[in-house]
């Protein structure tokens, strides 16, 4: 039912086309460029798009168009493992502070409401500032900036699901608490979840090349979109299709995400469509 309500929404398949073909330019970049992502070529710097170099060359020679097909390689999975860390903490530390409370729930929640006070971008400069500089660094700090949001809509399900007859029921015949979270409680609250990582998903990498854009994630040469707009921003009159096409990188791919993220959150809802 899912997925009938999911391919019947236009949004989220032209979202999921143009993820697609961002995977598939992920996967096959060695074999749709022939040009390094990481060779100088001097004498070609500062092109303009033509047949040869499709999005014209960078400051350095560089093709941008192998760049840009090399970046989905680091700025899509940027975004991913940073969704990934924040989901994995907010479900351990939402499903223990919403089935005990008391001090447990009162730790977690103070905790989260501090991280709360400062922007995630802010927070997440914090994070890097204090670990180091690095693309990895720069993972750890988005996924922890976001997993906040995440503990608060674990938690939230956690309080609801937790008095249903069901879970009455598995504890009145023993059952231990961890198999009445993971077999009962998880499966019923984690819709919701998943449309927030997927939605979090765009959002993860636009603050990850946001990191990158001042020097606090990817560092050159690395061909990352970020990275790419921040070496670019001194030739922005020179050379404006330099900032152009990894700017409209971000754009899409985020755009695609969201499209995605909306058409399930349409899918998973149980009022749509009747």
């Amino acid at each position: 039912m899912v997925l009938r309500r999911l391919l019947r929404n236009r949004g989220a398949l032209v979202g999921g086309a143009i993820l697609l073909v961002l995977l598939a330019a992920a996967v096959g970049a060695p074999w749709l460029t022939v040009r390094d992502p990481l060779e100088m070529n001097p004498p070609e710097r500062m092109l303009s798009p033509d047949a040869q170099h499709w999005f014209g060359t960078d400051n350095f020679g560089r093709d941008i168009f192998t760049r840009v097909l090399y970046g989905t390689r680091i700025s899509l999975p940027m975004g991913l493992i940073s969704v990934g860390l924040a989901l994995g903490i907010s479900l351990v530390s939402g499903l223990l502070a919403g089935y005990y409370g008391g001090w447990t729930d009162a730790f977690v929640m103070r905790a989260v409401d501090v991280m709360l006070a400062f922007p995630g971008l802010l927070l997440a400069l914090a994070i890097v500032a204090t670990l180091g500089p690095s693309l990895e660094n720069a993972m750890i700090a988005v996924g922890l900036s976001a997993a906040p949001t995440f503990m608060r809509v674990v938690r939230a399900g956690v309080l609801s699901a937790r008095e249903f007859d069901y879970v009455e029921a598995a504890r009145a015949v023993g059952a231990p608490d961890h198999i009445i979270m993971a077999r009962h409680i998880l499966p019923n609250i984690i819709a919701p979840v998943i449309v927030l990582a997927t939605l979090g998903v765009a959002s993860a990498m636009i603050t990850g090349a946001a990191l990158s854009f001042l020097g606090l994630g990817a560092k050159p040469p690395t061909p990352e979109w970020g990275a790419m707009l921040s070496e670019a921003r001194n030739y922005l009159r020179l050379a404006p299709w330099t900032t152009t096409f990894p700017g409209l990188a971000i754009v899409v791919a985020a755009l695609a995400i969201n499209l995605v993220g909306d058409g399930l959150r349409d899918a998973l809802d149980p009022r749509a469509n009747r």
